[in-house]
């Protein structure tokens, strides 16, 4: 079920998705383990502050007030009978009272530190309750160990000093410490077990790539959970028929090209035969037209068949073909950043693409500029000329094979229609680009991208 919500709350969203939600499949069932796990966590400890916790505080802090009421009612001031009493509870109850007329209790209470709420919290409301008409102060010491509580009587000042422990208990500490311990030990395990199952897919989808690339890796296993493996030998299998396919295709092509040589042969020989004239030269012209046809067939069926994959210096591949064009009236430009220029792939069908674009940029320009660039992630070529260019409506028409440009290549100095098909054929099978734009020189860009 898919809820609509308003144009600008849905923009809002997919905002806040794009940009806090993470991107790997990961961290994104991290995320679908870890917020539930804490929401879990703070309400239990929000439960148990606000239940158990606060029913045990007040509980005790109540039980300490009465001993003080108790205490201070039968000593009525009296520091004798105080310190008979207070024997008596220091041994029973371990709280010790001290008693301190109107005039020493100025000098004692300046000596006093200040407390911790979260300790002393509910003996002080309890405190309150108790004894509205007379002040009352709870302190700690140092070590927080030892509790003074303070009552301001008109008779005087009583001091009771006491255990902590008699209204606070350190088991809160071991209770949270124990949820917490517990749930990352859960989460450790969770990222164990999920670390395993991702890695699959992870592989996976590395084996996809590298096949979209042209790398064809003999020992792939799918491994994981049912759904991966499921998953894997379905694209094994799908890869298998993709290679197949294209290995028909390339044997009926390479047949279809070498058996069509065999009669052009001999139409040539018979034409060279023939008296000269109109007939003769128009047929001498459609047999070197179908010769060219061949010949890109051929160039198209040996960049596919089975060539190797390996590393390729671009930045030498590139040179390479420029050198070759360096006896043209063209002037050649060539720049690149000096970074990462070796790629994994076949480096006669990269050369051959590469060739065909450039060997264009020469034929219908005087001026042609090659930029390589690159960085960690994608490799850019851009190849640059002054010439006419291509209309940008028959941009996506020229990767078609066969299709000629009218007017702005013609025959004279045109193929047979089959070059930039072969060029982003090979560029796509590398999992690449190949885009048409206009050129700041007036003519046409050529922009090639390829992973690395």
């Amino acid at each position: 079920m898919h809820v609509k919500f308003p144009k600008a709350v849905d923009s809002s969203l997919r905002y806040l998705k794009l940009k806090f939600l993470p991107k790997t499949l990961f961290f994104r069932t991290m995320l679908l383990i870890f917020i539930p796990l804490i929401v879990v966590q703070v309400v239990s400890i929000v439960a148990f502050f606000n239940g158990n916790w606060s029913r045990m505080g007040r509980k005790l802090s109540e039980n300490l007030t009465s001993d003080i009421a108790t205490v201070i009612d039968y000593s009525q001031g009296n520091a004798k009978k105080l310190e008979q009493i207070s024997s008596l509870t220091e041994k029973n109850m371990n709280l010790n009272a001290t008693f301190y007329n109107n005039d020493e209790k100025h000098q004692f209470m300046h000596k006093a530190t200040k407390n911790n709420k979260l300790i002393t919290g509910f003996l002080e409301e309890s405190l309150k309750e108790r004894f509205p008409d007379y002040d009352t102060v709870v302190y700690m010491t140092d070590k927080r160990e030892v509790l003074w509580i303070l009552v301001d009587t008109p008779q005087g000042l009583y001091r009771f000093d006491t255990s902590s422990k008699n209204i606070f208990t350190s088991a809160v500490f071991g209770f949270v410490a124990w949820m917490v311990g517990t749930s990352l030990l859960l989460f450790l395990v969770a990222v164990m077990f999920l670390r395993i199952q991702v890695r699959s897919i992870a592989d996976l989808a590395q084996f996809s790539e590298d096949f979209g690339k042209g790398i064809d890796i003999k020992d792939f296993k799918p491994y994981g959970s049912s759904e991966v493996r499921k998953a894997g030998l379905a694209f094994i299998k799908m890869k298998e028929r993709i290679q197949r396919q294209i290995s028909e295709r390339t044997q009926m092509l390479a047949g279809v090209s070498h058996d069509l040589r065999t009669p052009l042969t001999r139409m040539r020989l018979q034409a060279e035969m023939m008296p000269k004239g109109q007939d003769r030269d128009d047929l001498m012209q459609d047999i070197s037209e179908m010769e060219k046809m061949l010949d890109g067939y051929l160039d198209f069926v040996s960049g596919e068949a089975g060539e190797k994959s390996a590393f390729v210096d671009m930045n030498e591949l590139i040179l390479s073909i420029l050198n070759k064009f360096r006896n043209k009236n063209v002037l050649i430009r060539y720049a690149t950043n000096d970074q990462v220029s070796a790629i994994q792939g076949r480096e006669q069908g990269l050369k051959r693409a590469l060739t065909n674009i450039i060997s264009n940029a020469f034929d219908y320009g005087t001026t042609v500029a090659v930029k390589l660039e690159s960085n960690n992630h994608r490799m850019e070529i851009t190849v640059d000329d002054d010439g006419p260019g291509i209309p940008e409506d028959k941009r996506d028409d020229v990767f078609k094979a066969f299709y000629r440009v009218e007017g702005s290549r013609n025959k004279e100095t045109g193929g047979v229609g089959l070059g930039l098909s072969i060029a982003k054929d090979v560029i796509s099978s590398h999992g690449g680009t190949i885009t048409l734009a206009d050129s700041d020189m007036g003519g046409l860009r050529v922009l090639i991208s390829i992973p690395l």
